[in-house]
C-alpha cells in the first residue's frame, strides 16, 4: 500500500491540470451558447419589425409539441404561427418590436453538456394599429432546446 501511495499521488497531480482545461472549454461553450441564442432573438425582432412573420417564426421549433402560452395556450408550430398571422396583419399592427432586460440561463445536464436554456425578458410594441392583439408591452419567459437546427423555442409564455 505504501508503494501505491506515490504513484496514486502522481496519478492526481499529472491530471490536476485537465480539470481547469475543462472549465475553459465549459465557459466557452457557454459563451457561444449564449451568444448564439442571443443571436437568434435579434434576428427575430429584424423579422417582426420588417413584418416578415415566417422568418420571425424561425426561431421556433417546428414541432406539434411547440408551446405558446399567453391568454389561450396554443400548441403546435402552425397554430402559433397562425396565431401571429391572424393577430397582426398589416405591418403598422406589427409595429417595431424591441426586447430588453433580456436575461438568458443555460441549463446544464449532469455531464456539462447544454441542450436547455431558459431566457426572461421583456418586449414592447411601437406601433400605430392595433388588430386583434392589444398588448404593447409584455413580459416573457422561453424554454430553448439546443438540437440539429441550432437552438429552437420550445415553449413561449408571453404576458
Amino acid at each position: 500500500m505504501k508503494r501505491a501511495l506515490p504513484f496514486l499521488f502522481l496519478l492526481l497531480l499529472a491530471t490536476a491540470p485537465a480539470l481547469p482545461a475543462q472549465s475553459a472549454r465549459q465557459a466557452a461553450a457557454a459563451a457561444a451558447d449564449e451568444t448564439e441564442i442571443r443571436t437568434v432573438i435579434n434576428a427575430q425582432s429584424e423579422a417582426w419589425n420588417r413584418a416578415d412573420i415566417p422568418t420571425f417564426m424561425q426561431a421556433y421549433e417546428d414541432s406539434p409539441d411547440t408551446t405558446f402560452i399567453g391568454l389561450t395556450l396554443r400548441k403546435g408550430f402552425k397554430p402559433i404561427r397562425e396565431r401571429y398571422m391572424l393577430n397582426y396583419t398589416t405591418p403598422e399592427q406589427m409595429g417595431k418590436l424591441s426586447f430588453n432586460d433580456l436575461e438568458v440561463r443555460l441549463l446544464p445536464n449532469s455531464c456539462g453538456k447544454t441542450e436547455y436554456a431558459v431566457v426572461t425578458g421583456k418586449f414592447h410594441l411601437e406601433r400605430t394599429a392595433h388588430g386583434e392583439a392589444k398588448k404593447d408591452d409584455g413580459i416573457f419567459s422561453l424554454v430553448w432546446r439546443k438540437g440539429p437546427h441550432g437552438w429552437k423555442i420550445i415553449v413561449d409564455h408571453t404576458s
